[in-house]
């Protein structure tokens, strides 16, 4: 593992779905070089931000590809050209049945680091589209800290966060296509978990419509001990924030972590 950074400096791209992955790349172009001349290091942008996510099965099963796809190349190429690493959303093919929903980083140099599948799907808007993911969220190393991906849905289940807090995750990063109605997700959800579990979280969420549905934005940043780092409003945002690894030390000073009891827990996998 590199030596740790004390600061990680973020960009959570808060936007509509474009209407075509082209036209999505070239957004993402432009908003990679602005991240990185504010001085982000890494940029987190929607669940499904290349392609749409309410796009329907057919949609989903067209546009699906490998996580070396030609999609991923294009996100390498801008990562690298701008030099800063990106997180975006993505449909991956799966031979012989419906696609995932996936997350993949791609450092400053191009090199794909880490892909996760959305393991918990939203109601028949998932279930309808893709295939839940057969493994749990694994931690990644980058840039001297420990991160995780998870999508939307995903962290308003509490055993992902802890598992994820479990391998020594600092941070969590969440590509996200939350509803206007469900702002709780925001308010509570996002604080709480990072508090019990001295991470820090990245939730970038879409915005504007997407047929009949309105994405709430509200992408936000929290700290280890539930703090808000940073929320964008309900329109169109690129929103900054700086993790602290002081603070997250700090922070872990007080955790609840090694006073678990594991072994009355057994029921939580049943």
């Amino acid at each position: 593992m590199s030596a740790p950074h004390d600061t990680l400096d973020l960009a959570l791209w808060q936007c509509p779905y474009a209407e075509r992955a082209a036209e999505a790349l070239v957004l993402l172009d432009a908003t990679a070089a602005q991240a990185r001349a504010q001085g982000a290091a890494l940029l987190v942008c929607p669940e499904m931000s290349l392609t749409g996510y309410q796009i329907g099965a057919a949609g989903v099963a067209a546009l699906a590809e490998p996580a070396d796809g030609p999609m991923a190349q294009a996100v390498a190429a801008i990562a690298h050209r701008h030099g800063i690493a990106i997180v975006y959303g993505y449909p991956e093919h799966r031979p012989g049945g419906q696609p995932y929903n996936a997350a993949q980083c791609i450092a400053a140099n191009g090199e794909r680091i880490a892909n996760y599948r959305k393991t918990h799907l939203f109601g028949d808007i998932d279930r309808s589209q893709f295939s839940p993911g057969p493994q749990a969220p694994a931690v990644f190393e980058w840039s001297g800290w420990r991160l995780g991906l998870l999508i939307c849905y995903d962290i308003e289940f509490p055993e992902p966060a802890r598992g994820l807090a479990l391998q020594g995750a600092d941070a969590i990063l969440v590509p996200t296509a939350n509803m206007v109605q469900f702002d709780e997700v925001q308010r509570v959800l996002l604080p709480a978990r990072a508090l019990e579990n001295r991470i820090c979280l990245a939730y970038a969420n879409a915005c504007g419509r997407e047929g009949a549905t309105t994405y709430g934005g509200l992408s936000t940043v929290c700290g280890p001990r539930g703090e808000f780092l940073g929320q964008a409003e309900r329109g169109e945002a690129l929103l900054f924030a700086t993790l602290s690894r002081p603070a997250l030390d700090s922070a872990r000073a007080t955790s609840q972590l090694a006073d678990r009891q594991a072994g009355l827990y057994g029921i939580l996998s049943r």
